[in-house]
């Protein structure tokens, strides 16, 4: 199996490349989020692949971002949801948004997807719902919805835990109080913001 590709980008279209390695063509079909993050063409480039075998053809879907071919991966388990319809769904949203989307059961936002009717939105959040980070989907609601807020709400989170609160109720204690003050910036001030909220 192929696990990644580096080389010269030789052809960029929005859905798929071409990547030169050592005079051997790559063929590597991608999302607009990974389109947008390639160099120019003729310089040097490396994705991340997924190789995908059929009885017919072998296709090859390429990344940029590890998190985005894991969740490609998780996507195509899904019953209905093949490599081309998870690459769709991928160019529709970015990771970050259809993880909270999925965290929040937002069936509307999902369906928005070209592509993605409402029984597929369901059945691609009921799978998934288990399979997501819910506190990174609560880092995205938030105003910065980068690393730094992911780890303020974790140690947030854990904190509340090891005082007794349920995990449910600890995350939505610690949401509750961000939504309050977008201004939160470290993990001391949110859990003192949560338990005042209390």
């Amino acid at each position: 199996m192929i696990a990644f590709l580096q080389g010269k980008l030789a052809e960029k279209t929005p859905a798929v490349v071409v990547i030169d390695v050592q005079g051997v063509g790559y063929e590597v079909f991608i999302s607009l989020g990974t389109y947008d993050r390639l160099p120019a063409g003729g310089e040097p480039c490396r994705l991340l692949i997924h190789h995908h075998i059929r009885e017919d053809a072998q296709l090859l879907f390429g990344f940029v971002l590890a998190e985005e071919k894991a969740m490609f991966e998780r996507l195509i388990t899904i019953s209905g949801v093949g490599p081309k319809t998870a690459l769709g769904i991928l160019s529709g949203l970015t990771v970050t948004e259809l993880t909270a989307a999925i965290a929040d059961g937002d069936v509307k936002r999902v369906s928005t997807i070209r592509g993605i009717g409402k029984k597929t939105a369901e059945r691609l959040i009921v799978e998934l719902r288990d399979k997501v980070n819910p506190l990174e989907a609560m880092a995205a609601r938030t105003a910065g919805g980068g690393d730094p807020a992911v780890a303020m709400l974790r140690d947030t989170v854990l904190a509340l835990t090891q005082l007794g609160f349920p995990q449910d109720q600890a995350r939505k204690m610690a949401q509750a109080a961000l939504d309050a003050d977008a201004s939160i910036r470290d993990a001391e001030t949110l859990l003192r913001k949560s338990l005042s909220s209390k």
